[in-house]
């Protein structure tokens, strides 16, 4: 009878810490809506951009933040990008990291204005507390990342509600209207103002394992078409920078171009492939080449070619958005 009764208990022990376990691994269905609720969210509504942010070498990069305003709103998802680019603003906790904002900490964005293709931004007078090495590099980096916006063509910035016409420190005079003609992370290299050409290129560089680009506009005196300048920038040992790099072959060569209103089709030697067998292109290499041309010529396409083969085609200007 005791032995019975022993196994009896022993029974219904097991059987309830069985079912507890059985409770505590299964999620209950409230729970699992919440998470496919969440991952619904992850994957369907997040929204990122492009703003350009001061690296740990002083180079403005391009970094993708994620982005709350809607996309068709350009007004609010502009003043949502510049206030990643004021220090210790309300996106701050948001900024990548290996990055930080340009903008003096007080600096107010009193209102966006937009117009077929034209952004207007009016900025409290704090804008201008910026050290005179770093008051350029502000002013392309507001410009950089407004015209990450595919409807952004020009901006026009004001300061307590006058059009910011010079830098008061440097006393860099500046266009009324500004545009990525306007240069960013600038060097130059030239010996005359005869023959100067503005060629905006970019590298790649890297913060722990993630992979970023930065453009850096040269000044040369050299009267060559852009891309083939692009394509020796890349591909050239000459330039030593070791916080920039390309990954383009040393060989590589354009061995003809086309450039209609719509698309630029560059004809490169067999060297532009990773892999010749599988006629693959490194992503970074493409990235570098797409973001150098679309800052240097008004096109929607462009396509890679090789041995009269379309290898590869991008077919939005807006690649880095």
């Amino acid at each position: 009878m005791l032995r019975r009764l022993s196994i009896r208990k022993i029974t219904i022990s097991t059987l309830t810490l069985l079912v507890v376990f059985l409770i505590c691994i299964i999620p209950s269905k409230d729970k699992v809506l919440e998470t496919n609720k969440e991952l619904i969210y992850i994957d369907n509504n997040v929204l990122t951009s492009n703003v350009f942010l001061l690296n740990d070498y002083n180079y403005l990069a391009q970094s993708q933040v994620v982005v709350s305003s809607d996309g068709k709103n350009i007004e609010a998802r502009a003043k949502e990008l510049l206030l990643y680019l004021i220090t210790n603003s309300s996106k701050e906790s948001k900024v990548p990291s290996g990055f930080r904002a340009i903008l003096p900490s007080d600096t107010k964005i009193l209102s966006v204005k937009y117009d077929e293709g034209l952004l207007k931004v009016n900025f409290s007078k704090e804008i201008l507390d910026i050290s005179e090495d770093m008051e350029e590099k502000m002013i392309e980096a507001i410009v950089y990342t407004l015209t990450t916006l595919t409807e952004v063509k020009n901006v026009i910035i004001y300061v307590d509600g006058d059009i910011l016409s010079k830098l008061p420190k440097t006393g860099i005079n500046l266009p009324s209207t500004l545009n990525r003609d306007f240069g960013i992370n600038k060097e130059y290299d030239i010996t005359n103002t005869a023959n100067i050409n503005r060629v905006t290129t970019y590298y790649i560089s890297k913060y722990n394992d993630t992979t970023y680009y930065v453009p850096v506009t040269k000044y040369v005196n050299d009267d060559r078409e852009k891309i083939t300048i692009i394509i020796d920038n890349l591909s050239s040992s000459s330039y030593y920078n070791t916080n920039l790099m390309s990954y383009l072959n040393s060989n590589v060569k354009i061995l003809a171009m086309n450039k209609t209103p719509d698309e630029l089709s560059i004809v490169f030697n067999n060297y532009i492939f990773q892999d010749m067998e599988e006629k693959k292109i490194l992503e970074e290499v493409i990235e570098t080449i797409c973001l150098s041309v679309y800052d240097n010529y008004d096109v929607n396409n462009i396509a890679f070619v090789v041995s009269d083969e379309e290898i590869y085609k991008s077919v939005s200007k807006s690649i880095e958005n």
